[in-house]
């Protein structure tokens, strides 16, 4: 559902922006938001129900103020695991940003499409690319580890998982970027818009060849603590990502979009480096800053 949402929300905001109002869709938003919590306060009760787990027994706290620490999670960053994988991870994503948020600027401008319900409608290729590749991504990470460990007599090594991203990281990624640069500055017509949609699409199928092994490889190794490495690689990734987003636009004005999408391509190899870094060498990079890593047998 997830997935879906992400994929038809740009055509839904076009199709609102041509024929409605951005504001309006916005103010639609809002009161769709208010709708879901008179839902989820209707149809879903409290489920905390008394005298069942003895919690209502216990004395009420004198304290009144518990402090937390909201930050703590951010320590298993220093894992070189898990912070090889985060850069990974966000250097694929990148790639999606560099394709996505100029949409309007290079396909929008060098094939004339000025209706905001066709820009929004440009980016279904890359939200069904997604669509199809998470449960793909799923399918082979559970399989490559499945085999490897066959190999090994049962032995589990984790960064097996990472191995499904070979596709996804080193050739689908970087490939539909050079491509879609490459296409945007030099084909004219319906068949370089023709290409550009089929990068959009290979490109976000790509992604979630990478995103979903390393999310999953995340969790196996930090079995107990699944919710805080989550948790803080999303906010890395988003400190990484957000500079990027502002360095886009700018860069295509000053050095065109091949070159644009070509540096973003370079950043997707490196990132597909350190996973085969983290795979080769997983071990080892484990041993030299131990976080409470899961093992065999309490994952």
């Amino acid at each position: 559902a997830t997935l879906v949402g992400l994929a038809i929300a740009p055509l839904c905001g076009g199709v609102a922006a041509e024929y409605w109002s951005w504001r309006g869709l916005h103010l639609a938003l809002g009161i769709w938001g208010l709708l879901q919590m008179l839902l989820i306060h209707i149809f879903l009760p409290e489920t905390a129900h008394p005298n069942t787990r003895g919690v209502d027994k216990m004395g009420c706290s004198t304290r009144m103020v518990v402090w937390v620490n909201p930050f703590s999670s951010l320590g298993l960053l220093r894992s070189p695991n898990i912070m090889a994988v985060t850069l990974a991870n966000g250097f694929a994503l990148v790639s999606d940003f560099v394709l996505l948020i100029p949409l309007a600027y290079t396909i929008g401008v060098r094939y004339s499409i000025t209706s905001d319900a066709l820009i929004g409608a440009c980016f279904l290729p890359n939200g069904l690319g997604n669509f199809i590749g998470a449960p793909i991504a799923g399918y082979l990470s559970d399989m490559v580890v499945r085999r490897q460990k066959d190999k090994r007599n049962g032995v589990w090594v984790p960064e097996d998982r990472l191995r499904a991203t070979y596709v996804g990281g080193l050739i689908l990624v970087p490939l539909s970027l050079v491509v879609a640069g490459l296409t945007t500055t030099y084909i004219d017509g319906p068949v370089g818009l023709a290409i550009n949609l089929v990068c959009l699409f290979t490109n976000g199928l790509g992604v979630d060849l990478v995103l979903t092994p390393i999310g999953a490889y995340n969790v196996d190794i930090m079995h107990s603590r699944s919710a805080e490495v989550m948790a803080a690689t999303t906010a890395f990734r988003s400190l990484l990502l957000a500079p990027v987003s502002g360095l886009i636009i700018p860069s295509i004005e000053t050095i065109g979009v091949a070159a644009t999408n070509g540096i973003a391509a370079l950043l997707a190899l490196v990132g597909y480096f350190l996973l085969w870094l983290t795979i080769r060498y997983g071990d080892r990079m484990r041993a030299y800053v131990d976080v409470g890593y899961s093992s065999a047998p309490n994952n």
